[in-house]
């Protein structure tokens, strides 16, 4: 049975914590647009609140240090569901029971600022890292619902792939050109 392409409401089961994790600091504050679009090799594209997140996905709690290159150690709670939840339940158009299918996905992800990062399905995926990758919902308590949605990237160091103002989700593969072959000299 295929599931559809939005999950229903469900009531936010208790947080999961994921600690302790590389310390990351989050973006400068950005006038957030008042949602993310989830597009790309997904059968199921969607545009998505703060508040949508919330609903309709468990939470989970991250706590992170990640040393920011112009304000040192940031220490923060972030609370949001998990990236491949989201992104999966969007219905990325590679075969779930092939590994090598799924490892050639990416995902981009675009902030308000214009900042943006790729990450690998194989980081998100169980079978591979698994890495508790969130979209926030919430900051140290506080509601992201002015500022958008971010990325957080618990097991990174610095907080370069922390994206903050998240206005765009793009999954997909990237062609590799065929390889050409010299011309042998006659």
């Amino acid at each position: 049975m295929s599931r559809p392409c939005l999950p229903p409401d469900t009531t936010v089961s208790p947080d999961t914590t994921v600690s302790p994790g590389p310390t990351v600091s989050p973006g400068p504050t950005v006038p957030a647009r008042t949602s993310l679009t989830l597009r790309g090799e997904v059968a199921c594209p969607v545009s998505l609140t703060v508040a949508d997140l919330r609903e309709r996905w468990e939470q989970h709690r991250a706590e992170v240090v990640f040393d920011c290159a112009t304000s040192g150690p940031r220490h923060h709670t972030f609370e949001g569901p998990l990236l491949r939840e989201v992104v999966g339940d969007a219905k990325p158009v590679f075969d779930p029971r092939r590994r090598k299918d799924r490892s050639r996905f990416l995902i981009a992800v675009t902030g308000g600022d214009g900042h943006h990062t790729v990450l690998s399905w194989a980081e998100i995926d169980a079978d591979f890292g698994n890495v508790p990758i969130l979209l926030a919902t919430t900051m140290d308590g506080r509601g992201l619902e002015s500022a958008g949605s971010q990325l957080v990237v618990p097991t990174d160091r610095c907080g370069a792939r922390y994206i903050s103002a998240i206005t765009s989700v793009w999954v997909g593969t990237c062609a590799v050109p065929p390889q050409r072959t010299r011309a042998t000299p006659t």
